[in-house]
C-alpha cells in the first residue's frame, strides 16, 4: 500500500478514536512506537498522519511531551467536525451550537426568499408540510425527518444565494442525525409543525421581515425544545 495510503488510514483511524471518545480533549495519543506496532508501518509514516491531525486542529504536537488532543473548539476541519457531532460526542456544545449556525444562517435565507420564491416552490412547502403532518399522525420519524429536511432545502434554495445552498451541503449528514434524534418526540413534532406553517404563510404573504421573524421563531423554539426534551438542561 502506497505510504500516502497508509497515512491517511492511521490519520483516520486516530480521529475515528478521538471523535468516539476513546481519547479525550487533553488526553495524550499513543505514541510513535505503539503506533508503529499497531499498524506495522515506518515512523516517518505515523509521524506524518500525526501531523495531519495536527493540521485539522484535532491534536497538537508538544516536542518531549507527546502529542495531546485539544478541545472541539480548536479544531479547523469541517469534515472532523462534523463527525465529532455526528457521533453524538460533546452533545450538547454541537447540537446547541448548531442551531446557533442555522438561526445565523436559516433566518437571512427566510428574508430573502420572501420576495423571491415562486408559486411552485410554495406549493413544494406546502406538500413537505403536510407529509409532515400525515407522518406525524403514525410517528413515521424518517417520513418526518426526510420531509423537514427537504422543506428547509427548499428556502435556502429559494433564497436565490447560491453560497447558502453550498455552505448547507456539508451539514446534511448532521443535521439528519440530530433531526432524527429530536423528531422522535412526538410534542416536537407537533411544535415543528406548527412553526413551520407560520413560515410558508409568512413567504406567501412576501414580506422579508416577517418571514425572518417567523424562522427566527422556529429556531428559538428548536433550542428550546432540544433543551428541554433531549439534553435536559436549563
Amino acid at each position: 500500500m502506497a505510504r500516502q495510503s497508509l497515512v491517511a488510514m492511521i490519520s483516520d483511524e486516530l480521529l475515528t478514536r478521538i471523535v468516539s471518545g476513546e481519547f479525550a480533549p487533553g488526553s495524550t495519543l499513543p505514541g510513535e512506537q505503539d503506533l508503529v506496532a499497531r499498524h506495522d508501518v515506518s515512523r516517518v509514516t505515523v509521524r506524518e498522519a500525526v501531523k495531519t491531525l495536527e493540521a485539522m486542529g484535532v491534536a497538537r504536537i508538544e516536542r518531549g511531551r507527546g502529542t495531546f488532543v485539544n478541545p472541539l473548539s480548536e479544531w479547523t476541519s469541517l469534515e472532523a467536525v462534523l463527525r465529532a457531532a455526528s457521533n453524538g460526542k460533546n452533545d450538547a456544545t454541537a447540537a446547541i451550537q448548531l442551531i446557533e449556525l442555522r438561526r445565523m444562517l436559516e433566518t437571512g435565507a427566510a428574508e430573502l426568499a420572501a420576495t423571491r420564491i415562486t408559486g411552485e416552490e410554495i406549493e413544494r412547502l406546502d406538500r413537505r408540510l403536510a407529509t409532515m403532518i400525515a407522518a406525524h399522525h403514525v410517528n413515521d420519524v424518517a417520513k418526518f425527518v426526510e420531509a423537514d429536511l427537504a422543506f428547509h432545502d427548499i428556502i435556502l434554495r429559494a433564497s436565490g444565494n447560491v453560497f447558502l445552498a453550498v455552505l448547507f451541503e456539508p451539514l446534511a449528514r448532521v443535521l439528519a442525525v440530530r433531526r432524527t434524534q429530536t423528531s422522535r418526540v412526538p410534542e416536537i413534532q407537533a411544535h415543528a409543525i406548527a412553526v413551520h406553517g407560520l413560515i410558508v404563510e409568512a413567504l406567501r404573504s412576501g414580506d422579508p421581515e416577517r418571514s425572518r421573524q417567523a424562522m427566527d421563531a422556529h429556531m428559538a423554539q428548536t433550542l428550546r425544545d432540544l433543551k428541554t426534551h433531549v439534553l435536559h438542561i436549563a
